[in-house]
C-alpha cells in the first residue's frame, strides 16, 4: 500500500507579520530623516515598540531591514510610474508630458504616510549604499525610458538621441526641486506660496517644451 503525504504551507503568524510591519513603518521615516549610518537598531525598536532582538530575528541586521524599507519604496514607487504613465495614454506626447509631471510633483509633494520615500532617495543619492543600483534598474530606468519615447516624439529625433537624456534629466530636476517645500522667507521673496503647484506644474511643462522645441531646431 503507498501513502500519499500532502505537504501544508506553514501557518502565517499575524503577531509576527505585524511586528515585522511595524518595524518598517517605523525604520522608514527614521531612516528617511537622519540616514541609515545615524539610526540605530534600538531607536527603532523603541519608535515600533517592539523587542530590540525583533530586528535581528526578522531582517537578519540594521542592513536587512533597510533593504526591507526600500524595498517597499520601490513599491510605492512602481505605482508613481504608472499613475504618471497612465495619465497620458492615448493622448499628444505633449500631453502625455503634462500629464506624467502633474502626477509625478503630485505624489511627490504629498503629506500621506508615504511622504518620506522622497526624503530616502535623496539621502540614497548623496550617500548610495547598496541598494541603489535596485532602485537605478528596477524604478529609474523604466521612467527614464518612457520619458525618452515621449521627448523624442516631440523633438522629433530617436529616443537615445544624447540630447533627448538632456532633456529628460532637465525635467527630473525640475520636478525634483518643485517637490522641495521652499522655506517662508524665500517663498514670500519670490511671489509663491503652498498653493501654487498647479502653476509650478504649468510652467515646468512650457519651460520644457520651450526648450526641447529649441534644442530640436538648432539640431
Amino acid at each position: 500500500m503507498t501513502t500519499t503525504t500532502t505537504m501544508r504551507a506553514p501557518k502565517t503568524n499575524p503577531v509576527s507579520a505585524d511586528t515585522r510591519q511595524r518595524l518598517i513603518d517605523a525604520a522608514a521615516p527614521l531612516f528617511a530623516d537622519k540616514g541609515f549610518q545615524n539610526v540605530t537598531v534600538r531607536e527603532i525598536c523603541k519608535a515600533s515598540n517592539a523587542n530590540v532582538a525583533a530586528v535581528n530575528y526578522h531582517f537578519g541586521d540594521k542592513a536587512g531591514l533597510y533593504r526591507a524599507v526600500v524595498t517597499f519604496a520601490i513599491q510605492i514607487m512602481l505605482e508613481t510610474n504608472e499613475l504618471s504613465q497612465r495619465a497620458g495614454d492615448g493622448l499628444s506626447p505633449e500631453e502625455q508630458l503634462r500629464g506624467f509631471v502633474r502626477v509625478f510633483v503630485s505624489r511627490l509633494t504629498g503629506e500621506g504616510p508615504n511622504a518620506w520615500i522622497h526624503r530616502l532617495m535623496a539621502r540614497e543619492m548623496e550617500r548610495p549604499t547598496d541598494v541603489l543600483d535596485q532602485v537605478m534598474q528596477q524604478v529609474l530606468k523604466p521612467r527614464i525610458e518612457y520619458l525618452c519615447g515621449v521627448i523624442g516624439a516631440i523633438m522629433r529625433v530617436p529616443p537615445n538621441d544624447p540630447s533627448v537624456m538632456r532633456c529628460v534629466t532637465s525635467l527630473q530636476v525640475q520636478c525634483l526641486v518643485a517637490a522641495r517645500p521652499v522655506p517662508k522667507p524665500i517663498a514670500k521673496s519670490l511671489g509663491t506660496g503652498p498653493h501654487d503647484l498647479d502653476t509650478m506644474i504649468d510652467h515646468i511643462v512650457q519651460f520644457s517644451l520651450g526648450g526641447m522645441r529649441a534644442v530640436a531646431a538648432e539640431k
